[in-house]
Protein backbone atom coordinates (compact mmCIF):
# COMPACT_ATOMS: atom_id res chain seq x y z
CA UNK A 1 0.00 0.00 0.00
CA UNK A 2 2.99 2.09 0.68
CA UNK A 3 3.90 2.23 -3.18
CA UNK A 4 0.63 3.68 -4.38
CA UNK A 5 1.15 6.68 -1.69
CA UNK A 6 4.14 7.01 -3.58
CA UNK A 7 3.29 6.85 -6.92
CA UNK A 8 0.04 9.25 -5.83
CA UNK A 9 2.65 11.82 -4.48
CA UNK A 10 4.59 11.27 -7.66
CA UNK A 11 1.78 12.17 -9.49
CA UNK A 12 0.99 14.99 -7.95
CA UNK A 13 4.34 16.57 -7.68
CA UNK A 14 4.42 16.28 -11.41
CA UNK A 15 0.71 16.99 -12.08
CA UNK A 16 0.11 19.87 -10.31
CA UNK A 17 3.49 22.32 -11.40
CA UNK A 18 2.79 21.11 -15.40
CA UNK A 19 -0.91 22.35 -14.67
CA UNK A 20 0.65 25.67 -13.27
CA UNK A 21 3.02 25.81 -16.41
CA UNK A 22 0.87 25.96 -18.94
CA UNK A 23 -1.62 28.35 -17.12
CA UNK A 24 1.69 30.38 -16.91
CA UNK A 25 2.81 29.56 -20.38
CA UNK A 26 -0.54 30.67 -21.77
CA UNK A 27 -0.94 33.99 -20.25
CA UNK A 28 2.50 35.14 -20.80
CA UNK A 29 2.62 33.36 -24.80
CA UNK A 30 -0.57 35.57 -25.48
CA UNK A 31 1.19 38.99 -23.96
CA UNK A 32 4.54 38.01 -25.70
CA UNK A 33 2.62 37.62 -29.13
CA UNK A 34 1.63 41.02 -28.83
CA UNK A 35 4.85 42.64 -27.11
CA UNK A 36 6.90 40.97 -30.65
CA UNK A 37 4.26 42.90 -32.73
CA UNK A 38 4.91 45.85 -31.85
CA UNK A 39 8.46 45.40 -30.48
CA UNK A 40 10.39 42.83 -32.40
CA UNK A 41 13.45 43.62 -30.38
CA UNK A 42 11.73 41.76 -26.80
CA UNK A 43 12.32 38.28 -29.05
CA UNK A 44 15.47 37.18 -26.60
CA UNK A 45 13.50 38.61 -23.22
CA UNK A 46 10.21 36.74 -24.39
CA UNK A 47 11.65 33.67 -24.95
CA UNK A 48 13.54 33.82 -21.19
CA UNK A 49 10.01 34.78 -19.95
CA UNK A 50 8.44 31.22 -21.26
CA UNK A 51 11.34 28.94 -20.53
CA UNK A 52 11.76 30.51 -16.66
CA UNK A 53 8.43 28.08 -16.04
CA UNK A 54 9.31 25.01 -17.46
CA UNK A 55 12.13 24.59 -14.49
CA UNK A 56 8.83 24.06 -12.41
CA UNK A 57 7.93 21.16 -14.61
CA UNK A 58 11.70 19.70 -13.79
CA UNK A 59 11.60 20.66 -10.29
CA UNK A 60 8.68 18.48 -10.18
CA UNK A 61 10.55 15.88 -12.57
CA UNK A 62 12.75 15.70 -9.37
CA UNK A 63 11.20 15.94 -6.30
CA UNK A 64 8.55 12.97 -8.18
CA UNK A 65 12.19 11.01 -9.42
CA UNK A 66 12.80 11.29 -5.11
CA UNK A 67 10.12 10.35 -3.89
CA UNK A 68 9.75 6.81 -5.92
CA UNK A 69 14.09 6.21 -5.66
CA UNK A 70 14.62 7.33 -3.04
Amino acid sequence: MEIVWKAFAAALAIGIPALATAWAQSKIGAAGAGALAEKPELRGTIIILVAIHETMVILGFVVASMLLFG
